[in-house]
């Protein structure tokens, strides 16, 4: 498997599948074929139906700023490969220079048309949990540990500026109020719930109440274009955060306790990457929201120095009570119902780690399992329901 900084991308919103990927193909084709003064861009799949939204072509256009260019949306052609495809050709003149394919896998990532993976970009030889586990278990380690094990020495750094791109996205999204951008009218809600506090509120409400805060917080800020942390999507870039600022308040776990939680989700994000996806185009919203909720149930399960059964046990139930979840985004804006589904995944993230404190034991369902129906089901949805937006909320959504 990859190193876990590439589940971790610090960048701009909303979309790390419809910005942050095409934004480094583009550089990436650019540095190709630097003589070029024109580029077209075709944008297929997904990207073409909801990119307008998202704001791909905007991302592209700025990244070409200097370069003439046309941006081509094909609805039509087929998409064997990868939903988000896209493809970029040189010209010198009249001269075609050459082409080259992309395809935007989530997460910011990107494959190239015809390329695998180099080696040398590989850092884990376990890539299922089962054997990470195994491995963990016959040395008496942590799965923290193993992460610390495998990663460049300066992981600890990253996962450090990563927990204050997620801080300060909370802090940012709360000071805020106002009409989010994109034409839906979404008010901004973070600041709201935050300062709604009741004499009577109990202990549980004002966790849901918290918890939701800062989920909406860091969703508000991706969708107004802000500077957030993919976790492991842009447009699940508010569960991780929420859970782990809200316990840490309560519990006062220091930031290296936060650091070694985030070192145990993004192995998680990095194990659904590998055997899955996380791209709400390839697998509809359970890719995003579902593993995003995994990598938080598991960072909690890191935080209160949880087993490694009890690890995997929570975040098998996150993720397998996600499954089937659709991606269907009104209008291709990372806002209706997205925003929201941060919260409730975040909620359910600590709910997962209730359970599985008393319920590890009687498991049934091993985590990799639920990892691949989770893949499977992606792959059986209609492509109505996998970031097209011609299905689903966003079909019926603009008949109200």
């Amino acid at each position: 498997m990859k190193s876990i900084k590439s589940i971790y991308k610090i960048g701009y919103g909303p979309s790390s599948s419809h910005t942050m990927g095409p934004a480094y193909a583009t550089s990436e084709f650019l540095k190709l074929y630097p003589e070029a003064d024109h580029i077209q861009v075709t944008l297929f799949g997904s990207l073409a139906k909801t990119g307008t939204g998202h704001g791909t072509d905007r991302i592209i256009a700025q990244t070409l700023a200097d370069v003439s260019h046309e941006i081509i949306f094909d609805y039509e052609s087929d998409t064997e490969v990868h939903p988000n495809t896209l493809e970029f050709v040189a010209y010198k003149g009249s001269k075609l220079l050459g082409k080259k394919r992309f395809y935007s896998v989530g997460g910011g990532e990107i494959e190239t048309d015809g390329e695998t993976d180099r080696p040398e970009k590989q850092v884990y030889a376990e890539n299922t949990f089962s054997d990470i586990a195994k491995l963990c278990h016959s040395r008496n380690i942590r799965l923290s540990d193993y992460v610390f094990e495998n990663e460049s020495a300066d992981i600890k750094e990253y996962l450090m500026a990563v927990w204050k791109t997620m801080q300060n996205a909370i802090h940012e999204g709360l000071s805020k109020s106002g009409i989010l951008p994109g034409g839906l009218e979404v008010e901004r809600k973070a600041q709201f719930l935050f300062n709604q506090k009741h004499i009577d509120e109990s202990p549980q409400t004002r966790e849901n109440r918290l918890v939701c805060s800062y989920a909406f917080a860091v969703s508000e800020q991706n969708a107004d274009c802000g500077v957030i942390v993919t976790a492991p999507t842009c447009g699940a870039c508010g569960v991780l955060p929420a859970v782990l600022k809200y316990m840490q308040d309560k519990n006062r776990f220091s930031d290296n306790d936060v650091i070694r939680a985030l070192a145990v989700a993004g192995l998680i994000g990095n194990i659904v990457s590998t055997n899955a996806s996380v791209s709400g185009a390839e697998c509809g919203c359970q890719a995003e929201i579902g593993t995003a909720c995994s990598m938080a149930a598991a960072a909690l399960g890191e935080l209160f120095e949880m087993g490694i059964d009890q690890i995997e046990y929570a975040a098998e139930v996150a993720m397998e009570h996600h499954l089937g979840l659709t991606c269907d985004p009104v209008c291709g804006l990372v806002q209706i119902p997205c925003i929201e589904r941060n919260a409730v995944a975040a909620m359910r993230a600590i709910n997962a780690l209730s359970l599985s404190n008393f319920l590890f034991a009687s498991r049934k369902v091993s985590f990799d399992v639920v990892v691949e129906t989770m893949y499977q089901t992606g792959k059986d949805l209609s492509h109505l329901y996998r970031e097209t937006s011609e299905g689903g909320l966003a079909k019926l959504y603009q008949h109200e």
